[in-house]
C-alpha cells in the first residue's frame, strides 16, 4: 500500500478572509484545531508514515506548529518562495518524496476515502493516476467528472447545476514517473495541466467514494466544519 502523501496547504484562504485572517487556509481552526490537524489525524489512522506539506503564504505557521513530526507521520516541507499554481508545488514536492508511487490532497478538503482501497484501485487499473469521486446531489458548487463502464475518465465538466452527478474530491494516488513524464513547465496548474490536458492521452481512472466530503473553502461549508468535525 501506499504510506506517502503529499498535501497541498500552500492556499491563503481567500474566501474566507471574512472569518478568517493573517494564517494559511488549511491553519483555520475547527473545533479548536487547525483544520490540517484533522486531516492528519485521517492519514495517521490510515497508516501513512510521510507526508510533505506543500506551502507557501505563512508558511512559518504551519511549520511552526507541527514540525517534523505528527504522532505517527514524519513531516517535511516544500516551499514555495513565489506562487507557483497547483501543479508547481506538486513539482517541488516530489523531489522529497522516499518512493514513486505516492497519494496527494488538498490542505482545505477532507474526504474520507480509504486509503489502502484507492492504492489497490489504482494498481489494478494500472493506472497513470487514480482520482477519488464523490457522488453528490443538488449542487452547483463544482464541476463535474464523467467516467465510462470502465471507470476511465472521459470528460470534465464546467460547474452548473446538476440534479445527481460526481465530483473530484481532491485525494489522488500517482506517481512520481508519471507526472516527470509529462515535462510540465515549473508553473502550471494541476487541475488544467494535469487533469484536463492528460485525461485523453492517460489512464486516468475514477475511484468512487460515498464517504465523508467537506471542503473548507467558503464561509457557509467552514461554519458547517465546525458542527460536523467536533
Amino acid at each position: 500500500m501506499i504510506k506517502e502523501a503529499i498535501i497541498l496547504a500552500g492556499g491563503m484562504g481567500t474566501r474566507l478572509r471574512s472569518v478568517i485572517t493573517e494564517i494559511p487556509k488549511p491553519m483555520a481552526p475547527v473545533a479548536d484545531r487547525p483544520f490540517l490537524a484533522i486531516i492528519l489525524d485521517n492519514l495517521n489512522d490510515q497508516g501513512i508514515k510521510h507526508v510533505i506539506l506543500a506551502v507557501g503564504y505563512k508558511y512559518e505557521v504551519i511549520q511552526s506548529y507541527f514540525g517534523n513530526r505528527y504522532k505517527n507521520i514524519s513531516l517535511d516541507y516544500a516551499i514555495e518562495e513565489e506562487p507557483l499554481g497547483t501543479g508547481g508545488a506538486v513539482g517541488l514536492a516530489l523531489n522529497q518524496l522516499d518512493g514513486n508511487d505516492f497519494l496527494m490532497m488538498n490542505g482545505d478538503t477532507l474526504f474520507d476515502v480509504n486509503l489502502d482501497d484507492l492504492s489497490v484501485f489504482d494498481s489494478k487499473k494500472n493506472a497513470d493516476l487514480s482520482m477519488a469521486l464523490k457522488p453528490i446531489e443538488n449542487q452547483d458548487r463544482y464541476g463535474l467528472v464523467r467516467i465510462d463502464e470502465f471507470a476511465q475518465v472521459i470528460e470534465f465538466a464546467e460547474k452548473q447545476h446538476i440534479d445527481k452527478g460526481l465530483i473530484n474530491g481532491g485525494v489522488y494516488a500517482t506517481s512520481k514517473d508519471f507526472i516527470n513524464s509529462l515535462n510540465l513547465p515549473q508553473k502550471y496548474s494541476w487541475e488544467k495541466d494535469v487533469l484536463e490536458t492528460q485525461s485523453l492521452d492517460s489512464k486516468i481512472f475514477g475511484f468512487l467514494s460515498d464517504s465523508y466530503f467537506i471542503d473548507i473553502g467558503i464561509p457557509e461549508d467552514y461554519a458547517r466544519a465546525q458542527l460536523e468535525l467536533k
